[in-house]
């Protein structure tokens, strides 16, 4: 983890209360899909995470919902501006599990599977992407994760735009697939791992304080003891996670 400061290229709604944020740094020790940024915003005590969707060494960029006085701060910078990141935490994605994959995002927890299919793509796998949203409003980065070259379902839980449903009622029209990967809020998350047979990994959104694992606010219980989410997730095994 290292802290650095990084310059605002562009800062754009893509979707409703959803913004992509391009930002110029060094992102070199980025290891892995699934890590996150923790972002010093003016006048707040305590950082806000954001989840990694992108980088290519020297560019990185984050998609984030606005819900609360933090992230509306964030929807008003602009070109030029200067961030405090700490960067970067967490413990990320394992891609070298499951050679027929299935990555599953749901709402906020959609960006950081882009770098992850990336990610698999590079390591000669192929995955099926489901992405799942409320309202046709919320949908974001079908067309980026086409782009890719991999299969992508959408599926709206009020019907409005793709599949209605669920991204577990999406999960039916895969046909087969021996491993998933999945973001999102906890109750998809808990959904998904009830509907799936086979193993995954999950990564868990949690309020934080300080974001690498000093003040232990976001403790919760696995099969092997407490864990931090902030440190040793927010990817965590499906055989661990105690609901």
């Amino acid at each position: 983890m290292k802290r650095e400061i990084f310059m605002i290229e562009a800062n754009k709604k893509i979707a409703k209360d959803v913004y992509e944020m391009t930002l110029f740094g060094d992102t070199s020790e980025i290891s892995a899909p699934g890590q996150f940024v923790n972002i010093l915003i003016d006048g707040l005590f305590l950082r806000r995470p954001i989840s990694i969707c992108d980088c290519d060494g020297e560019s990185l960029k984050l998609i984030y919902k606005k819900v609360g006085e933090g992230t509306n701060k964030l929807t008003q910078y602009g070109h030029g501006k200067y961030l405090d990141l700490l960067l970067p935490l967490g413990n990320g994605y394992d891609i070298s599990k499951g050679e027929n994959s299935v990555v599953i995002g749901g709402g906020v927890g959609v960006p950081p599977m882009y770098m992850l299919c990336k990610s698999l793509l590079r390591d000669g796998k192929n995955p099926v992407v489901i992405l799942g949203f409320n309202t046709k409003a919320d949908v974001f980065y079908e067309d980026e994760f086409k782009k890719l070259g991999v299969k992508t379902i959408v599926a709206t839980a009020n019907g409005s735009y793709g599949k209605k449903g669920f991204v577990t009622d999406a999960l039916e029209d895969v046909k087969a697939y021996s491993y998933f990967y999945a973001c999102g809020p906890e109750p998809m998350l808990k959904a998904v791992c009830d509907k799936t047979k086979t193993s995954g990994q999950l990564s868990f959104e949690e309020r934080m304080g300080c974001g690498f694992g000093a003040c232990m606010g976001c403790s919760c219980k696995t099969k092997y003891g407490a864990k931090r989410i902030c440190k040793d997730g927010p990817v965590l095994e499906k055989e661990e996670i105690i609901w």
